[in-house]
Order: structure tokens, then sequence, then C-alpha cells
């Protein structure tokens, strides 16, 4: 802050001074530090500002001599110059300025943790009575805040205003590390954690801890094994909703994901960047037992049970198990006979993708199974394995 000779002041009155300096300085914010000593009219004794204190009337201010006592930490900071001093107060822990000091000794009990006004019906303890007046809207449940786009109320003016960015897309609060942006105040606190590493929510079931309140009751789940999002259609259900809203486009069928190469479509993004790894070639995941590699994690666990045996997905119709959850459920259509995939050259259709493969090379001709001992060929992979038997003579 830029220093001010202010000793050509010393002698002038309290308000006299106010006016004079907010005036010179327009919207420059004065602290106690700049000019810590002030003529007590009374005694003629210059004092240090130590506390501000309302009357009735008006504003007494209380100091101790400079010759007798040293400076102390104080609460409040005088503030000058915002239309000429109508903010006079200002907490030292934040910056908060107010015209008035009852109301920087109510934000005061921010820091203090003081919450003296209580709810008679749940006994939620706040700092403030407005903060209680609104909170009891919870209990009656008015909503007088409407949203002229959508209809949607609220029960406070801070909801609606939040709401309306939905709307208008407006996110006025920028991260100064990166360019992210946030519609509320409290998404960038949460955000910031990232950059400074900050992660105050800790799992009491093991050492995990999380930046955002809501990722540790996302991971709260995997102890507790709850799934609170369940699929409408089906008997499906999530222990996060966002793996609900993937889920849903099984049903849907919408695959918003689109893979620039191929143009191959997803319903998750995961999956389309799984996909990616075929035209990359990228293979990090390896069979220890024989060396194969695949491109994902979830191939090589399907591939290890070739090798275990392991059949851990079970037909509740027949009792046959499998290997693979898609080898389960192109399974059960046999039992409740759909047949989703169909011929775009005749009606057949089939219960799996593979089968109405085979079927499509009928119509065009295709034969990608060659003998390697004659140069015969075949649209199916079992007429070529039936026919390599003759050359082995069996």
């Amino acid at each position: 802050m830029q220093n001010h000779n202010i000793g050509e002041h010393k002698d002038a009155t309290h308000g006299n001074f106010s006016k004079e300096l907010g005036n010179n300085l327009g919207n420059e914010v004065i602290k106690i530090e700049d000019f810590p000593w002030w003529k007590d009219k009374t005694t003629d004794e210059y004092v240090h500002i130590e506390e501000e204190k309302h009357t009735k009337h008006d504003t007494v201010i209380k100091g101790k001599g400079k010759s007798k006592h040293s400076t102390k930490s104080k609460l409040y900071q005088c503030t000058l110059g915002e239309n000429n001093g109508e903010k006079a107060y200002r907490c030292n822990q934040r910056g908060k300025a107010s015209s008035q000091n009852g109301h920087l000794i109510s934000h005061k009990s921010i820091h203090t943790g003081d919450k003296s006004y209580q709810c008679s019906l749940c006994e939620k303890n706040f700092t403030q009575n407005v903060s209680l007046l609104k909170h009891m809207r919870v209990h009656t449940g008015e909503k007088k805040y409407q949203c002229h786009q959508c209809g949607k109320s609220f029960s406070q003016t801070s909801g609606l205003i939040s709401h309306t960015r939905i709307h208008t897309g407006e996110k006025p609060y920028g991260c100064n590390q990166c360019d992210k942006a946030f519609s509320q105040s409290n998404s960038l606190w949460n955000h910031m954690r990232i950059h400074i590493g900050d992660k105050p929510h800790k799992c009491n079931q093991c050492d995990k801890a999380f930046s955002q309140k809501s990722n540790l009751i996302s991971h709260t789940r995997i102890h507790t094994g709850e799934k609170p999002y369940g699929c409408n259609q089906c008997d499906k259900a999530f222990s996060q909703s966002n793996s609900l809203w993937d889920h849903m486009r099984i049903h849907t069928g919408k695959k918003p994901y689109q893979c620039s190469v191929c143009e191959k479509c997803f319903t998750q993004n995961a999956s389309l960047m799984n996909h990616m790894k075929v035209h990359t070639g990228e293979k990090k995941y390896q069979c220890s037992q024989c060396g194969k590699a695949f491109s994902n994690n979830t191939g090589l666990i399907s591939h290890t049970r070739i090798h275990t045996g392991e059949k851990p997905f079970y037909c509740n119709q027949c009792d046959k198990g499998f290997s693979q959850s898609n080898s389960l459920r192109d399974h059960m259509r046999i039992h409740n006979g759909e047949k989703p995939h169909k011929c775009n050259q005749c009606d057949k259709a089939f219960s799996q993708k593979s089968n109405l493969k085979r079927h499509i090379r009928i119509h065009t001709g295709e034969k990608p199974y060659q003998c390697s001992q004659c140069g015969e060929v075949f649209s199916q992979n079992i007429h070529l394995i039936k026919h390599s038997n003759i050359h082995m003579g069996e």
C-alpha cells in the first residue's frame, strides 16, 4: 500500500480528517497501521485506536496513550474513501467491510465459531439470525424465488442466482492456476484443492483422502457396498450416478463417443479410450502365463480365465458358466428368445452378433478362412477346422 504523509493532519478532528482524506484518496483503503494515532479532543492526548464501539448516538473511539502502551493486535481496520468512508469497519481475517459495527460483530462470529441461533425443530445452530430464518424455510417448504425460464423454485435468492447460471452458461469464478471456470464459488474452492494438494476429507476405513467431500462419499460405497442409483429399465444398480448415466445408454442405444479414425461409436468415453489403442497398437497388459499382450486390463483378466478355467458368470436358468459377462448375456437370449441382431438383406435375426456376421457372408460371398495346405477358402472357421482334419488324416 502506498504511504501517505499524514503528519499535517495530526491536529485535525476525526470528522474533518475522514472527510478530507476520503476525498483525496478516492477508493483507497487506509489501514490503522497507516494512521495509528488519533487526537482525543477531550484530553488533547494522542491515542492508539484499538477498538471501535457503537453507542446509541455516536462512535466512541477507545485507546491508550502512545507513551504508555505498545500496539496490540486489532480486530478492526479503518476504511476511508468508499463513498467518503461509508464502510468504516473491516475484518482483519478476510478483509470483509461493513458500514455498521453491528454487521462486523455479526460477521466476526464466522471466525470465532459462535453459533448462538438454534433451530427449534432440528437443533441446528447458526452464527446469524438471518441464516436461521433462511434455514426455517427448509421446514416450512417455502420457496418464493422462482426461475422464470423453467419454473423451478428456491427458498433463497442465492439458490436462484446459482441456478440461473445453468440457463445463461455464466461461469464467473475462474481459477487463477488454469483456465477452468465455475458457476459457483464453492466449486472453485473445491477445485483449488487440486492445485494445492489439499485433501481434507479422509476415509475412516482406509488411509485414502480426497479434496472433495462428494468423492469421499462415492469412495465410502466401496466399503459399504451401497448402490443407491438403480436403473428403471433393468435390475442393475450403481454406486455412482455417472455410472448409471453411462449404463442407460445401453437401453437408449445412444453412443456419443466416436472414434476419429474409424468412426466407431461408444456409449462411454472409457470404452473409446480403450478402443483407440487398437489404432495405436499399444498393448501394455501382458499375460504372465503365455506372454500374450492386451490393450486393456479387462482383456487380460478375461484371457487369464483360459488358463485358470474360472467361469464366474453363471446362467440362472440352466447353470451354465462363462468366463466373460458378455458371453452370459448372449447366452441368456437363448432362454428369453431375444434376437436383436437383424440381417439387412433378409428377415433373419440372431441372438448373437457373431452369428449375424457369419450369416451375412452368405449374401456377400466372403470367405475369410483359408486352408494353409491347399488354399481352399471357407466362410466359417468351423468349416476350415473340419477341412483341416482331412489333411491330418483324421
